[in-house]
Protein backbone atom coordinates (compact mmCIF):
# COMPACT_ATOMS: atom_id res chain seq x y z
CA UNK A 1 0.00 0.00 0.00
CA UNK A 2 1.97 2.81 -1.22
CA UNK A 3 1.57 6.69 -0.99
CA UNK A 4 -0.09 8.34 -3.55
CA UNK A 5 1.58 11.60 -5.65
CA UNK A 6 -2.33 13.11 -6.18
CA UNK A 7 -2.87 12.35 -2.06
CA UNK A 8 -6.03 9.62 -2.75
CA UNK A 9 -6.96 8.36 0.29
CA UNK A 10 -6.28 5.09 -0.68
CA UNK A 11 -2.84 5.16 -2.36
CA UNK A 12 -1.70 2.34 -5.10
CA UNK A 13 -1.55 -1.09 -4.22
CA UNK A 14 -0.07 -4.47 -5.25
CA UNK A 15 -0.70 -7.72 -4.48
CA UNK A 16 1.35 -10.77 -5.34
CA UNK A 17 0.82 -14.58 -4.78
CA UNK A 18 3.23 -17.20 -4.99
CA UNK A 19 1.69 -20.72 -5.27
CA UNK A 20 1.07 -23.98 -5.74
CA UNK A 21 -1.53 -26.74 -5.52
CA UNK A 22 -1.66 -30.59 -4.69
CA UNK A 23 -3.92 -31.17 -7.63
CA UNK A 24 -4.18 -32.49 -11.27
CA UNK A 25 -5.68 -29.58 -12.59
CA UNK A 26 -6.87 -25.91 -11.94
CA UNK A 27 -8.26 -23.56 -13.79
CA UNK A 28 -6.78 -19.88 -12.79
CA UNK A 29 -9.19 -17.47 -14.39
CA UNK A 30 -9.25 -19.10 -17.23
CA UNK A 31 -5.25 -20.30 -17.58
CA UNK A 32 -5.44 -24.05 -17.17
CA UNK A 33 -2.81 -25.48 -14.64
CA UNK A 34 -1.74 -28.51 -14.60
CA UNK A 35 0.84 -28.76 -11.48
CA UNK A 36 3.50 -31.98 -11.96
CA UNK A 37 3.21 -33.80 -8.62
CA UNK A 38 4.11 -32.85 -4.95
CA UNK A 39 7.06 -30.32 -4.07
CA UNK A 40 10.72 -32.15 -4.57
CA UNK A 41 13.03 -31.56 -1.31
CA UNK A 42 16.79 -31.62 -1.05
CA UNK A 43 19.08 -32.83 1.42
CA UNK A 44 19.57 -29.73 2.23
CA UNK A 45 16.10 -29.01 2.61
CA UNK A 46 15.53 -26.34 -0.43
CA UNK A 47 12.40 -27.04 -2.27
CA UNK A 48 10.83 -27.15 -5.88
CA UNK A 49 7.56 -26.15 -6.42
CA UNK A 50 5.15 -26.10 -10.04
CA UNK A 51 3.71 -22.91 -9.57
CA UNK A 52 2.65 -19.91 -10.18
CA UNK A 53 3.06 -16.02 -9.53
CA UNK A 54 -0.08 -14.03 -9.91
CA UNK A 55 0.01 -10.36 -8.98
CA UNK A 56 -2.48 -7.25 -9.73
CA UNK A 57 -1.31 -3.29 -9.37
CA UNK A 58 -3.55 -0.52 -8.81
CA UNK A 59 -2.45 2.83 -9.62
CA UNK A 60 -4.97 4.92 -7.85
CA UNK A 61 -7.21 5.19 -10.39
CA UNK A 62 -6.94 2.04 -12.63
CA UNK A 63 -6.95 -1.70 -11.76
CA UNK A 64 -4.26 -3.72 -13.53
CA UNK A 65 -5.04 -7.08 -13.44
CA UNK A 66 -3.49 -9.54 -14.06
CA UNK A 67 -0.39 -7.45 -13.86
CA UNK A 68 1.19 -10.61 -13.50
CA UNK A 69 0.06 -14.43 -14.42
CA UNK A 70 3.11 -16.71 -15.20
CA UNK A 71 3.09 -20.65 -14.57
CA UNK A 72 6.87 -21.81 -13.42
CA UNK A 73 8.60 -23.75 -11.37
CA UNK A 74 10.17 -21.72 -8.32
CA UNK A 75 13.10 -22.97 -5.66
CA UNK A 76 12.16 -22.17 -2.58
CA UNK A 77 15.57 -22.05 -0.08
CA UNK A 78 16.91 -20.64 2.98
CA UNK A 79 19.94 -18.91 3.32
CA UNK A 80 21.72 -21.65 5.39
CA UNK A 81 21.73 -23.89 1.79
CA UNK A 82 25.19 -24.85 0.35
CA UNK A 83 23.87 -23.61 -3.03
CA UNK A 84 22.99 -19.66 -1.36
CA UNK A 85 25.58 -17.04 -2.69
CA UNK A 86 26.84 -16.98 0.59
CA UNK A 87 27.53 -20.86 0.76
CA UNK A 88 25.42 -21.90 3.47
CA UNK A 89 26.60 -19.25 6.16
CA UNK A 90 23.87 -17.07 6.70
CA UNK A 91 21.82 -16.51 9.38
CA UNK A 92 18.29 -17.55 8.68
CA UNK A 93 17.04 -15.52 5.11
CA UNK A 94 15.96 -16.94 2.49
CA UNK A 95 14.09 -16.62 -0.85
CA UNK A 96 11.12 -17.85 -2.70
CA UNK A 97 12.54 -17.48 -6.66
CA UNK A 98 10.67 -18.59 -10.13
CA UNK A 99 12.67 -19.80 -12.53
CA UNK A 100 12.11 -17.55 -15.22
CA UNK A 101 14.36 -15.36 -17.26
CA UNK A 102 12.36 -12.55 -15.21
CA UNK A 103 13.18 -11.70 -11.64
CA UNK A 104 9.72 -12.61 -9.70
CA UNK A 105 11.19 -13.18 -6.50
CA UNK A 106 10.84 -12.22 -2.86
CA UNK A 107 13.44 -13.20 0.09
CA UNK A 108 14.70 -12.25 3.07
CA UNK A 109 18.00 -10.80 3.10
CA UNK A 110 20.61 -12.83 5.27
CA UNK A 111 21.75 -9.99 7.59
CA UNK A 112 18.14 -10.33 8.24
CA UNK A 113 17.75 -6.89 8.05
CA UNK A 114 14.93 -6.08 5.25
CA UNK A 115 12.82 -8.61 2.85
CA UNK A 116 12.93 -7.72 -1.41
CA UNK A 117 10.74 -7.77 -3.61
CA UNK A 118 11.79 -7.54 -7.79
CA UNK A 119 8.83 -8.15 -10.48
CA UNK A 120 8.62 -7.30 -14.06
CA UNK A 121 4.77 -6.82 -15.53
CA UNK A 122 3.48 -8.99 -18.10
CA UNK A 123 4.04 -7.74 -21.81
CA UNK A 124 0.26 -7.01 -21.86
CA UNK A 125 -0.35 -5.21 -18.48
CA UNK A 126 2.76 -3.12 -19.32
CA UNK A 127 1.11 -1.94 -22.60
CA UNK A 128 -1.98 -1.18 -21.00
CA UNK A 129 -0.30 1.43 -18.65
CA UNK A 130 1.08 -0.73 -15.82
CA UNK A 131 4.39 -0.47 -14.40
CA UNK A 132 7.33 -2.44 -16.02
CA UNK A 133 10.03 -3.12 -13.05
CA UNK A 134 9.25 -3.04 -9.46
CA UNK A 135 12.11 -3.17 -6.81
CA UNK A 136 11.21 -2.86 -3.15
CA UNK A 137 12.42 -3.40 0.09
CA UNK A 138 9.78 -4.09 3.03
CA UNK A 139 11.69 -3.05 6.65
CA UNK A 140 10.40 -3.52 10.34
CA UNK A 141 7.67 -0.90 10.86
CA UNK A 142 7.00 -1.00 14.33
CA UNK A 143 7.39 -4.33 17.47
CA UNK A 144 3.30 -4.90 17.21
CA UNK A 145 3.24 -5.10 13.72
CA UNK A 146 6.20 -6.49 12.23
CA UNK A 147 7.16 -9.57 14.34
CA UNK A 148 5.82 -12.86 12.44
CA UNK A 149 2.91 -14.13 14.37
CA UNK A 150 1.70 -18.08 13.28
CA UNK A 151 -2.09 -19.03 13.67
CA UNK A 152 -3.76 -22.51 12.85
CA UNK A 153 -6.90 -24.84 13.35
CA UNK A 154 -7.36 -28.37 12.41
CA UNK A 155 -10.69 -29.62 11.76
CA UNK A 156 -11.57 -33.06 11.11
CA UNK A 157 -9.21 -35.64 9.29
CA UNK A 158 -6.57 -33.81 9.86
CA UNK A 159 -7.80 -30.56 7.76
CA UNK A 160 -7.25 -27.32 8.33
CA UNK A 161 -4.54 -24.24 8.13
CA UNK A 162 -1.58 -22.92 9.14
CA UNK A 163 -0.99 -19.11 8.45
CA UNK A 164 2.36 -17.13 9.06
CA UNK A 165 2.02 -13.50 8.47
CA UNK A 166 3.45 -10.11 9.36
CA UNK A 167 1.34 -7.50 10.16
CA UNK A 168 2.91 -4.20 8.96
CA UNK A 169 6.47 -3.12 7.32
CA UNK A 170 7.63 0.07 5.95
CA UNK A 171 8.51 -0.16 2.29
CA UNK A 172 10.81 1.67 -0.40
CA UNK A 173 11.88 1.06 -3.33
CA UNK A 174 11.51 2.00 -6.76
CA UNK A 175 9.14 1.74 -9.60
CA UNK A 176 10.15 2.60 -13.04
CA UNK A 177 12.73 4.88 -11.86
CA UNK A 178 10.16 6.65 -9.61
CA UNK A 179 10.93 6.38 -6.09
CA UNK A 180 8.26 4.97 -3.58
CA UNK A 181 7.26 4.98 -0.07
CA UNK A 182 4.54 2.74 2.11
CA UNK A 183 3.53 0.13 4.36
CA UNK A 184 3.10 -3.47 3.16
CA UNK A 185 0.84 -6.65 4.97
CA UNK A 186 2.28 -10.55 3.84
CA UNK A 187 1.29 -13.65 4.30
CA UNK A 188 2.38 -17.83 4.19
CA UNK A 189 -0.54 -20.05 3.89
CA UNK A 190 -0.87 -23.35 3.78
CA UNK A 191 -4.32 -24.83 3.11
CA UNK A 192 -5.19 -28.32 3.74
CA UNK A 193 -9.33 -27.74 3.78
CA UNK A 194 -12.09 -26.97 1.41
CA UNK A 195 -12.03 -23.29 1.66
CA UNK A 196 -15.87 -21.85 2.94
CA UNK A 197 -17.01 -18.09 1.78
CA UNK A 198 -15.23 -15.64 3.57
CA UNK A 199 -14.92 -11.97 4.76
CA UNK A 200 -11.23 -10.17 5.36
CA UNK A 201 -9.72 -7.24 5.82
CA UNK A 202 -6.94 -5.33 6.57
CA UNK A 203 -5.94 -1.92 7.65
CA UNK A 204 -2.72 0.04 8.05
CA UNK A 205 -2.98 3.76 10.18
CA UNK A 206 -0.66 6.66 9.81
CA UNK A 207 0.16 6.58 13.72
CA UNK A 208 1.22 3.04 13.38
CA UNK A 209 -1.91 1.25 14.47
CA UNK A 210 -3.28 -1.46 12.65
CA UNK A 211 -6.69 -3.41 12.14
CA UNK A 212 -7.95 -6.59 10.45
CA UNK A 213 -11.54 -8.87 10.75
CA UNK A 214 -11.66 -12.34 9.62
CA UNK A 215 -15.27 -14.31 9.23
CA UNK A 216 -15.46 -17.41 7.11
CA UNK A 217 -18.50 -18.32 6.85
CA UNK A 218 -21.40 -20.29 5.13
CA UNK A 219 -23.67 -18.72 2.77
CA UNK A 220 -25.81 -19.86 -0.65
CA UNK A 221 -22.80 -18.00 -2.28
CA UNK A 222 -20.89 -21.50 -1.50
CA UNK A 223 -22.71 -23.08 -4.78
CA UNK A 224 -21.78 -20.39 -6.64
CA UNK A 225 -20.15 -21.12 -10.14
CA UNK A 226 -19.03 -17.96 -11.59
CA UNK A 227 -16.91 -14.74 -10.75
CA UNK A 228 -20.07 -12.23 -11.17
CA UNK A 229 -20.64 -9.85 -8.49
CA UNK A 230 -24.26 -9.32 -6.55
CA UNK A 231 -26.05 -12.28 -7.03
CA UNK A 232 -29.60 -12.55 -5.79
CA UNK A 233 -27.80 -15.20 -3.44
CA UNK A 234 -25.80 -13.47 -1.36
CA UNK A 235 -28.29 -11.60 1.09
CA UNK A 236 -27.07 -13.63 4.51
CA UNK A 237 -24.33 -15.94 5.76
CA UNK A 238 -24.11 -17.77 9.32
CA UNK A 239 -20.71 -17.45 10.80
CA UNK A 240 -18.23 -20.19 11.36
CA UNK A 241 -16.19 -18.38 13.28
CA UNK A 242 -15.30 -14.48 14.10
CA UNK A 243 -12.01 -12.59 14.62
CA UNK A 244 -10.49 -9.29 14.58
CA UNK A 245 -7.46 -7.36 16.10
CA UNK A 246 -5.88 -4.27 17.06
CA UNK A 247 -2.93 -2.74 17.55
CA UNK A 248 -3.04 0.02 19.09
CA UNK A 249 -0.38 2.25 18.81
CA UNK A 250 -1.88 5.18 20.80
CA UNK A 251 -2.31 3.13 24.08
CA UNK A 252 0.58 1.19 23.26
CA UNK A 253 -1.84 -2.45 23.38
CA UNK A 254 -3.36 -4.92 21.40
CA UNK A 255 -7.44 -5.62 21.37
CA UNK A 256 -8.53 -9.12 20.56
CA UNK A 257 -12.21 -9.72 19.40
CA UNK A 258 -14.38 -12.54 19.38
CA UNK A 259 -17.46 -10.88 18.13
CA UNK A 260 -17.46 -9.42 15.06
CA UNK A 261 -19.98 -8.72 12.53
CA UNK A 262 -20.14 -7.76 8.33
CA UNK A 263 -22.52 -6.73 6.20
CA UNK A 264 -22.25 -5.93 2.80
CA UNK A 265 -24.42 -3.37 0.69
CA UNK A 266 -23.97 -1.29 -2.48
CA UNK A 267 -22.01 1.95 -2.81
CA UNK A 268 -22.22 5.09 -5.50
CA UNK A 269 -19.22 3.47 -6.83
CA UNK A 270 -18.58 1.26 -9.90
CA UNK A 271 -16.04 -1.44 -11.53
CA UNK A 272 -13.91 0.10 -13.65
CA UNK A 273 -13.35 -1.13 -17.97
CA UNK A 274 -10.67 -3.95 -16.70
CA UNK A 275 -13.62 -5.93 -14.99
CA UNK A 276 -15.55 -8.79 -16.05
CA UNK A 277 -18.69 -6.91 -15.43
CA UNK A 278 -17.84 -3.57 -15.67
CA UNK A 279 -19.88 -0.72 -14.70
CA UNK A 280 -21.34 -3.01 -11.97
CA UNK A 281 -21.84 -1.49 -8.52
CA UNK A 282 -19.02 -1.81 -5.90
CA UNK A 283 -19.31 -3.00 -1.95
CA UNK A 284 -19.73 -0.87 0.90
CA UNK A 285 -18.59 -3.01 4.23
CA UNK A 286 -20.13 -2.41 7.55
CA UNK A 287 -17.71 -3.60 10.62
CA UNK A 288 -18.44 -4.34 14.16
CA UNK A 289 -15.96 -5.62 16.61
CA UNK A 290 -16.14 -5.41 20.01
CA UNK A 291 -14.93 -6.93 23.44
CA UNK A 292 -15.77 -6.31 26.95
CA UNK A 293 -13.41 -3.14 27.35
CA UNK A 294 -13.75 -1.55 23.25
CA UNK A 295 -16.00 -0.85 20.80
CA UNK A 296 -15.23 -0.39 17.17
CA UNK A 297 -17.53 0.35 14.10
CA UNK A 298 -16.31 1.05 10.78
CA UNK A 299 -17.62 1.59 7.49
CA UNK A 300 -14.92 1.40 4.59
CA UNK A 301 -15.99 1.47 0.49
CA UNK A 302 -14.00 -0.27 -2.27
CA UNK A 303 -12.70 1.85 -5.11
CA UNK A 304 -11.87 -0.83 -7.12
CA UNK A 305 -11.76 -4.51 -7.52
CA UNK A 306 -9.77 -7.42 -8.65
CA UNK A 307 -10.35 -10.69 -8.82
CA UNK A 308 -9.20 -14.78 -9.24
CA UNK A 309 -11.40 -17.55 -10.30
CA UNK A 310 -10.63 -20.76 -9.61
CA UNK A 311 -11.91 -24.02 -10.81
CA UNK A 312 -11.45 -27.29 -10.17
CA UNK A 313 -12.59 -30.76 -11.25
CA UNK A 314 -14.26 -32.83 -8.57
CA UNK A 315 -16.41 -36.27 -8.52
CA UNK A 316 -18.81 -37.25 -10.81
CA UNK A 317 -17.08 -35.15 -13.91
CA UNK A 318 -18.31 -31.95 -12.43
CA UNK A 319 -16.25 -28.83 -11.37
CA UNK A 320 -15.96 -27.12 -8.33
CA UNK A 321 -15.57 -23.01 -8.18
CA UNK A 322 -13.98 -20.03 -6.47
CA UNK A 323 -13.89 -16.30 -6.72
CA UNK A 324 -11.44 -14.77 -4.38
CA UNK A 325 -12.35 -10.94 -4.59
CA UNK A 326 -10.14 -8.15 -3.42
CA UNK A 327 -10.82 -4.43 -2.73
CA UNK A 328 -8.48 -1.60 -2.17
CA UNK A 329 -10.57 0.41 0.42
CA UNK A 330 -11.55 4.11 1.13
CA UNK A 331 -12.50 4.66 5.40
CA UNK A 332 -15.83 6.57 5.26
CA UNK A 333 -16.36 6.05 9.01
CA UNK A 334 -14.39 5.14 12.17
CA UNK A 335 -15.41 4.90 15.56
CA UNK A 336 -13.07 3.62 18.38
CA UNK A 337 -14.76 3.62 22.05
CA UNK A 338 -12.68 2.74 25.10
CA UNK A 339 -12.38 3.96 28.64
CA UNK A 340 -10.46 6.62 27.58
CA UNK A 341 -13.18 8.02 25.21
CA UNK A 342 -14.30 8.34 21.85
CA UNK A 343 -12.08 8.41 18.56
CA UNK A 344 -13.19 9.11 14.70
CA UNK A 345 -11.63 8.88 11.47
CA UNK A 346 -10.76 12.69 11.93
CA UNK A 347 -8.60 11.54 14.44
CA UNK A 348 -5.98 9.76 12.42
CA UNK A 349 -3.67 10.98 9.70
CA UNK A 350 -4.19 8.45 6.21
CA UNK A 351 -5.73 4.89 6.74
CA UNK A 352 -5.01 2.68 3.80
CA UNK A 353 -6.28 -0.76 3.59
CA UNK A 354 -7.83 -3.81 1.49
CA UNK A 355 -10.69 -6.32 1.88
CA UNK A 356 -11.46 -9.58 0.71
CA UNK A 357 -14.58 -11.41 0.09
CA UNK A 358 -14.54 -14.99 -1.35
CA UNK A 359 -17.72 -17.11 -2.80
CA UNK A 360 -18.26 -20.70 -3.67
CA UNK A 361 -15.98 -23.74 -2.43
CA UNK A 362 -13.58 -25.60 -3.94
CA UNK A 363 -13.20 -29.64 -3.30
Amino acid sequence: MLDDDEERPWGQQLMVLWSTKDNDRVEVSGTPWLPRGRPGVDDDKAMILDGMVCAWWFDGRTMHEPYIKRKSNMIVMDDLHPQWPSKGKGKGGGAVAPLLDDDLSMGLASDLSHFWLNLKGDEEAVKGGAPQHMQLELTPWNPAMSIARPSNATYAANMGYDILRVHGTKVKGVIDEKEVTGTAYFQKVCVQAPSPPWYWGVLHFEDGSYMDWFLPHLSPTMTSRNPRPWKRRDIQHIALSQGGLFHDARHQRTEKFARVTVTKETSSRREGQHGQTPGAPLPRFNLHMWNGRTSIKLVVEAVERAHWHFDQPTRGGLWSHLTYNEYPLEVMRLEIKDEHGLRTRSDYGWARGNAEHAWGILH
